[in-house]
């Protein structure tokens, strides 16, 4: 299924909550050919059934459809929590837009767009969900709920971080992640969209990272970044003049006089990232600006049946 193909159709500037319901109806009709087979058949109303389970609850007319066991689950039963949260400092703007590119073809923009369609998938399934945001400043903080003016809310906050883009700012992930922590007190799914470019301590990085997992909540965290030029350092050999986008710091250089070791340096610190993350129990996802939402909905699914 190729969601991306869906979505280029779509011109740029229509609402986001149509863009995301797009991507998300898209998804759902084709998960016949995924491991979600019958997922979405009655999409709000099932859960999958977990061994040790009560077998009061199944629904046998499904199991006879699908060939798997689920149970009916119920509205006045206890609801998936999620919080989103979404790094906004200046190096998630980046690359920077040319004309006729789409929004979600830098790191914000995809972050935005993928927060989107989780908020749709929330919806549907009747699950709270709340959104912080944060640079160099904590920008924005709602907790979990579910109604549709709380929906609306958020998915405005979030189309004006690609409207109104605003100056240079540094990253703060440390003090702000362990701040968000200390803010969810019920056990929740949280979601962190971040580039993971924290000047300072790895450690203490690492460490705001293990924060968010106390009160036993489920953490997935989504790594965006451009393969093509921060990891792979994709650029000719001509001088170049480099810029950091929240320090305003600049450096001339030959890319290949540089390139092996940087690559080096960046696998080695993505590694570390993907081991602390695996410690701690931490859902990991790299993705790239050029990938496509379906790895984003299919490990939030995955996710969302193992929390319990």
């Amino acid at each position: 299924m190729k969601i991306e193909s869906q979505i280029e159709k779509i011109s740029r500037f229509q609402h986001l909550e149509l863009l995301a319901n797009q991507v998300v109806e898209g998804f759902i009709s084709g998960m016949h050919k995924s491991p979600f087979h019958g997922f979405s058949a009655e999409f709000a109303e099932h859960k999958v059934y977990n061994a040790g389970e009560s077998t009061k609850h199944i629904d046998w007319k499904l199991f006879a459809k699908t060939d798997r066991l689920y149970t009916k689950r119920y509205e006045e039963e206890t609801n998936l929590r999620c919080h989103l949260i979404i790094d906004n400092s200046s190096s998630m703007h980046y690359p920077k837009l040319k004309s006729g590119q789409l929004f979600y073809e830098n790191k914000i923009g995809f972050s935005v767009l993928a927060s989107a369609v989780l908020m749709n998938l929330l919806k549907k399934q009747r699950d709270a969900v709340g959104l912080s945001l944060y640079s160099d400043t904590y920008e924005y903080y709602a907790p979990e709920k579910g109604s549709d003016r709380h929906h609306r809310m958020l998915l405005n906050k979030l189309e004006n971080l690609i409207e109104k883009p605003t100056a240079t700012k540094n990253t703060d992930t440390v003090t702000f992640l362990h701040q968000i922590a200390e803010k969810i007190h019920r056990r929740s799914m949280i979601i962190l969209f971040t580039d993971m470019f924290q000047s300072g301590n790895e450690e203490a990085l690492f460490s705001a990272l293990q924060h968010l997992k106390h009160n036993k909540h489920k953490v997935v965290v989504f790594h965006v970044i451009d393969n093509k030029t921060e990891l792979n350092f994709d650029f000719d050999n001509g001088p170049k003049k480099f810029i950091d986008v929240e320090s305003g710091d600049e450096v001339n250089i030959f890319a290949d006089n540089v390139k092996e070791i940087y690559e080096k340096q960046v696998e080695l610190y993505f590694k570390k990232i993907a081991l602390t993350c695996a410690q701690n129990k931490i859902k990991y996802v790299p993705v790239s600006v050029n990938d496509n939402f379906e790895k984003i909905l299919t490990t939030y699914l995955v996710e969302k049946q193992s929390f319990g």
